[in-house]
Formats: structure tokens, C-alpha cells, sequence
């Protein structure tokens, strides 16, 4: 497989444990280059990738842990810096389906201007809470991001981190919010933000799994302190929205 000079995979991985081998040989059967991030992990995880030779897959190890949106970003400044235009998120937990890489690939190539988000379809095993919870945060993107969709569609799962994004904009946008976008509120927060910023989305369906515990799964959220993140950073969209709203307005009415 010829290496891609614009697009690559990012893996961002906190103390996944067995899961990450096998999602990053799923990642990198499906496209090259292939980066991980190791985000300040203890439980070794990450060691077996040290030995990994081929010049397209890149190790970036954090001395500590600073959140998925802090990860992601170390990763795409040494990516800017190498020439990628493009870069496709996905979680090391083996939640996100590396066989479908090539497909947003091919998306984001046809829509280099759009971010490409994955609209996930569940399975029977998904815990019921996560599903229906992740609709507050849909509704509430929904309106942050009013007016704010020409020329893409509206961003269907706020949640998801199967994505394919432009690195320039999204760079840019978070270097000017140095207060959010580090933590579970990457996610969310990227896609209003760079809604705002006048970049489209293009929305494609992607299976995800929840993987039992017994075969290996780990989940990091908490329930409290995630939704207390959500909530503020949610605060904080609305208020830009409001302060934008004038603007949105009276664009609306030339348009």
C-alpha cells in the first residue's frame, strides 16, 4: 500500500489496553500512514508498538495524560508541519470500524473543504443510556450550529469520533480556544466550531461497537464528570451563538 501524502490516521490512546494492538493492525490494513498517540498511558498498552519498524506508522508518546483533544492535537501540528492536509480520528478501544478508513478517505478526497463525520449505527449491545444521552448533545449542536451549515448538512452525531478533518481549520481553531477542545469535549466542540468557521459537513453511516469487558473493553467516560464537561462546554456554544446570532440574522435575511 502506497503511503498517503495528504491523509492519515490518528489514534489517540489512554491505557486501552489489549484492545490497541489489534485496533491499530486494523487501522494500518487499511490505510498508511497510520500515528498513535499515547496519552500519558501506565498500563503498558503501548509497548509491543515501540517494536513496529515501517517508516509510515509514527509513535507519539505524552509524558502525561492531558485528554483526547490535547492528544489529537499534538499529532496534527507534527502532521501540519510534514505536509497532511487531512487526518481521520478514531478511537483505540475497537469501537470505531477501521475497515470503513478508506471509504472517508475517498470522501474527504472528493470534499477536501468538509469535515467528514461518521453517523454511528449501533448494535444490540449498546448500553441504552449512552444512546439516548448523546441526543441532548445532537440537540443542542443542532442549534449552536443554526444558519451555520451552508453548503454541507447537518452534523448528525455530535459524539462521534470517526472523522475525517481538514487539519489547517481545525489547527486553527484550536489554538483560539485555549480553554476547551482537550478533553471528552473534543469532539462536540470541533464540529460547532468549525461549523462556524464556515467549513461543511458531509455526514456517511459507520457501524460501532461497544466491546464487553470480558473481551477486553474499556471505557474511560464517567458519567459526572463528563456531562459536567459537556454542560460547560455547551455553556460556553451557546453564548457564542447568542453573541453571533445578530450576524447569522441579518445574513439569512440578504441571503
Amino acid at each position: 500500500m502506497t503511503p498517503s501524502r495528504t491523509h492519515l490516521v490518528v489514534i489517540p490512546s489512554y491505557n486501552t489496553g489489549p484492545l490497541l494492538l489489534p485496533t491499530v493492525a486494523a487501522a494500518r490494513a487499511a490505510w498508511t500512514p497510520v500515528w498513535v498517540v499515547v496519552d500519558g498511558s501506565t498500563d503498558g498498552s503501548h509497548r509491543a508498538l515501540r517494536k513496529i519498524t515501517d517508516p509510515a506508522f509514527r509513535l507519539i508518546e505524552l509524558p502525561r495524560n492531558r485528554g483526547k483533544g490535547a492528544a489529537i492535537r499534538a499529532a496534527l501540528e507534527d502532521a501540519s508541519r510534514a505536509g497532511f492536509t487531512h487526518a481521520l480520528t478514531m478511537d483505540a478501544d475497537g469501537q470505531h470500524p477501521a475497515e470503513r478508513i478508506p471509504a472517508f478517505m475517498t470522501a474527504s478526497a472528493t470534499r477536501p473543504d468538509a469535515m467528514i463525520l461518521g453517523n454511528p449505527v449501533f448494535g444490540p449491545e449498546a448500553p441504552a443510556l449512552r444512546v439516548k444521552g448523546r441526543r441532548v448533545s445532537n440537540g443542542w449542536t443542532g442549534l449552536e450550529t443554526l444558519w451555520a451549515t451552508r453548503g454541507g448538512e447537518p452534523i448528525r452525531d455530535s459524539l462521534f469520533g470517526f472523522r475525517v478533518y481538514p487539519i489547517a481549520p481545525l489547527l486553527s481553531v484550536m489554538r483560539r480556544t485555549p480553554w476547551g477542545m482537550r478533553r471528552y469535549d473534543f469532539d462536540a466542540e470541533s464540529a460547532v466550531r468549525l461549523a462556524w468557521r464556515g467549513v461543511p459537513a458531509v455526514n456517511i453511516p459507520a457501524p460501532v461497537r461497544y466491546v464487553p469487558r470480558e473481551e477486553g473493553g474499556v471505557s474511560h467516560f464517567r458519567y459526572g464528570r463528563d456531562n459536567a464537561l459537556l454542560t460547560a462546554m455547551h455553556t460556553r456554544l451557546m453564548l457564542g451563538f447568542l453573541a453571533r446570532l445578530p450576524l447569522l440574522a441579518w445574513r439569512r435575511f440578504r441571503a
